[in-house]
């Protein structure tokens, strides 16, 4: 018996990442060697502390039941607490806090609180694909703004068409930015939040990046005046304490936005197990210890790429910021075409910059998420291919 999808689906981008690990895994198959920077997946373990906490808290029989949907209370403390120490912002936690399954999670699951069927939803692109495909399953439309380096990867609100802007909803926003690892200043965010003001649209800030910086402390939105009206911010433990399969995260800002998407969780999940929570309390408690190591890694292989790839006449862009780096492709050199190149004869995985949108056709991300003794190897293979092209 054959079922037909739902219309919804035929919308969805085909997902061009399946082509390259169905060609990653051929080469697996054959015993060749591959070396794989293409997923954002840190491979420094999660901290000893934290796991030892969802040790000693799997085995407390008061964790073993249904959680809070909005999460525990002692854990929208301690994310508040930290929103406080790292970024000045006071929060009150029970009404500007929401746990998460993992920021995408949350993210994924927001335009269904606030978009209707034909509400435009902007979004910036290249990006995290989650933006375009929450927009589409809650009914909306989605409209990208592009994100080009002449202008720092930053979008150009005030190119926005008024038609467009009649029946915009939600501006999702992310910086530091997946894919191409740019970073907003406070002159930035004090336009979008104008932005949104004068045109009566809701901001959802991805900050899952926030603590990978190797310069300047990176930003929330909402230490800026106003952005309370209208903005709400996701928070990953994901990335920050390399708690990737953790799935816990938080949002946090406008109460009626933490509302709103806090009732669309009450009716499709259970909320974070506890035993997982008291981890991501430890982990909170002790970010200041926790994340300098981790900068200090990822500042030293991002360093070994940029100058890998610089040296071969390739255009990478540094951001200062994230593990990725964002590389402009020669003239004439399509993405696709590129990485499964790189596949195909050097055993090199890395992202076509396509996968991330239109406006990424012309570039590759690498994640240095992989050791430094094979990120060099990875390099010079990459080089080879460049060069040869």
């Amino acid at each position: 018996m054959s079922f037909k999808y739902a219309d919804r689906l035929g919308r969805l981008p085909e997902y061009l990442f399946a082509e390259l690990d169905r060609i990653k895994s051929e080469h697996l198959a054959r015993g060749e060697e591959i070396i794989d920077l293409g997923v954002g997946d840190p491979d420094i373990p999660t901290p000893p502390e934290v796991v030892d906490a969802l040790k000693s808290s799997a085995g407390d029989p008061a964790n073993h039941g249904y959680p809070s949907y909005s999460g525990m209370d002692r854990f929208r403390q301690a994310a508040a607490e930290w929103v406080d120490k790292r970024f000045g912002v006071r929060l009150d936690y029970k009404r500007q806090v929401l746990s998460l399954i993992g920021s995408k999670e949350g993210i994924a699951h927001f335009p269904l609180a606030f978009v209707d069927p034909g509400d435009t939803v902007l979004y910036t692109e290249p990006g995290y694909p989650v933006y375009y495909a929450s927009t589409v399953f809650a009914g909306g439309v989605p409209y990208a703004l592009p994100l080009v380096r002449e202008n720092g990867f930053l979008p150009a609100l005030d190119a926005v068409p008024g038609k467009v802007l009649e029946t915009a909803k939600v501006l999702f926003i992310n910086y530091p930015n997946n894919p191409t690892s740019a970073t907003a200043d406070g002159a930035f965010f004090r336009k979008v939040i104008g932005f949104a003001k004068e045109h009566g649209i809701i901001v959802a800030h991805d900050a899952a990046y926030s603590e990978i910086y190797f310069g300047e402390k990176t930003h929330s939105i909402l230490e800026y005046p106003g952005a309370a009206d209208v903005a709400i911010e996701f928070h990953s433990l994901s990335k920050t304490f390399s708690m990737t399969g953790w799935r816990i995260g938080f949002a946090c800002g406008n109460e009626g936005l933490i509302a709103g998407l806090g009732r669309v969780k009450t009716n499709i999940d259970s909320g974070v197990f506890q035993a997982v929570q008291w981890a991501g309390i430890k982990a909170l408690s002790l970010s200041d210890r926790l994340t300098g190591p981790l900068r200090d890694v990822y500042r030293g292989r991002v360093e070994i790429v940029t100058s890998s790839l610089s040296r071969a006449g390739l255009v990478p862009f540094n951001g200062n910021s994230t593990f990725y780096i964002w590389t402009r492709l020669p003239d004439g050199v399509d993405s696709v075409s590129f990485t499964r190149r790189l596949i195909e004869d050097a055993g090199v995985v890395v992202s076509p910059g396509i996968g991330f949108g239109a406006s990424g056709r012309d570039y590759f991300r690498i994640s240095v998420t992989n050791r430094e003794d094979r990120i060099r190897e990875a390099c010079e293979r990459i080089v080879k291919v460049a060069k040869a092209l």
